[in-house]
């Protein structure tokens, strides 16, 4: 005898019922868990749905988040509740952020990186090459977020006399304009104690393109810790991801650092073409000083004065193009 068939009605009117029943579940789940008091504490690594939470009594409880929430990331302090029957818990509130770092997702969405951090080491290397365009997206998402930047570059032990001369001579200019670099070498491992001091007392996330060396240096900086790290990819010479989630490790010398996963590329999110202007330093000086008002500050502006200033050598020709690419990119998106 053959199966009856459904109509469209009866198939929404069951998929509808199923609906309800998986929104009872995850509610009468939720109350179960909401019988506890509500605690504090500190999320310190982000796998999707699921987040590690720290307690007052640095013990780690596996929880998920109430959906109306939005976006939890390592560094954010919440409020939780737990199930008395087993160690997992619910997060049911976000306290107040004094810093926000995001980058752009797919189809659009906006990737939550971290929260409550107040530094930002921008790691660059030997191999992969480095990228001054991906460097200034990082710098530009740290001035507009008020975030201290630190730029490190990795893999010192690559390079000869005259490449390192190369490439203090292109991260010059960034000291020029206030940035502190830090050239440092997992294998020798060159730099690591001034990259310790400047992590104390602060909570920073390491940042960069994939295969720069993230995971290696904390490696370096928590010898008892286990980090996974990877290789440069041989067939295309870009880094092959190693860290796929967000952590946030307790430095034994004070402080807090958060590994972050690796990226090919670095946008910047919810940012005015004045906010951007403004990300620059060096523009700050003559920002004001076009001759009109509404100066799109684009090389065929008239009376332009951050054209103005590239002529004097107050800007740079590199960083101007650079704030260009990203401002063009803005309007793309």
């Amino acid at each position: 005898m053959a199966k009856r068939r459904l109509t469209q009605q009866q198939q929404r009117r069951i998929q509808g019922n199923q609906q309800q029943r998986i929104a009872r579940a995850k509610h009468d789940e939720a109350e179960q868990i909401l019988d506890s008091p509500e605690q504090s504490g500190l999320v310190i690594a982000n796998y999707g749905k699921q987040l590690v939470i720290e307690t007052a009594d640095a013990e780690h409880i596996l929880c998920r988040s109430k959906q109306n929430l939005g976006s939890v990331v390592c560094g954010d302090q919440v409020i939780y509740q737990t199930s008395e029957e087993e160690q997992r818990g619910l997060i049911v509130a976000i306290l107040p952020r004094r810093s926000f770092l995001s980058r752009p997702g797919f189809a659009g969405k906006i990737k939550a990186i971290a929260a409550n951090i107040d530094r930002i080491f921008i790691v660059t290397a030997a191999i992969p090459e480095l990228n001054e365009g991906m460097l200034d997206r990082y710098l530009v998402a740290a001035e507009q977020n008020e975030l201290e930047a630190i730029i490190v570059f990795n893999k010192l032990d690559l390079l000869d006399e005259q490449q390192r001369a190369e490439i203090e001579t292109r991260l010059c200019l960034y000291r020029e304009l206030g940035y502190k670099v830090i050239y440092t070498s997992s294998k020798l491992e060159h730099g690591l104690e001034q990259l310790l001091q400047e992590l104390e007392q602060y909570t920073s996330i390491m940042v960069g393109q994939s295969g720069v060396g993230k995971s290696s240096l904390i490696q370096q900086l928590l010898p008892a810790t286990e980090i996974r790290i990877g290789e440069i990819s041989e067939a295309t010479g870009k880094g092959a991801h190693t860290t796929t989630t967000s952590r946030l490790y307790h430095l034994d010398s004070g402080g807090d650092l958060i590994d972050s996963p690796g990226v090919r590329e670095f946008g910047i999110t919810e940012i005015s073409s004045e906010e951007l202007t403004a990300a620059f330093r060096e523009f700050r000086p003559v920002l004001g000083h076009c001759q009109f008002r509404n100066c799109d500050h684009l090389e065929q502006s008239a009376g332009c004065a951050i054209v103005a200033a590239i002529s004097t050598g107050d800007v740079s020709k590199q960083r101007y193009l650079s704030y260009l690419r990203i401002r063009e990119s803005l309007v793309a998106d």
